[in-house]
């Protein structure tokens, strides 16, 4: 469910939200002034594959990030995440990504 968000397409790419496509503004700038490389939307992180159970497939569970890239000055990949309201359900996804890619840290705006 999203919360009142006002959907925007920008660049041919769609996002749920005014805040969201700002953010993308905001990153095909840095992206232009080569500040970070490797800029991705709507990148997906599979938090559990599916499985079968009871001859039933259940289905994966997969985090989809707003943005991905690798930020040049710290020399970190960056998946960020612009929040505008923290579900549970999203406040459980970030436990498990967390859990699965300790390497990677969500960034939320």
């Amino acid at each position: 469910m999203k919360y009142h968000n006002k959907k925007m397409i920008i660049d041919g790419n769609k996002f749920d939200s005014i805040k969201e496509a700002k953010r993308y503004q905001e990153l095909k700038i840095l992206e232009k002034a080569k500040e970070i490389t490797e800029l991705r939307l709507q990148v997906k992180f599979e938090l559990q594959p599916s499985f079968k159970k009871n001859n039933k497939t259940i289905r994966k569970i997969e985090y989809i990030a707003d943005f991905t890239y690798y930020d040049n000055k710290s020399q970190q990949y960056i998946v960020e995440d612009t929040k505008g309201y923290r579900t549970d359900v999203y406040k459980l996804k970030k436990k498990l990504f967390e859990y699965k890619y300790p390497h990677l840290t969500i960034k939320e705006l």
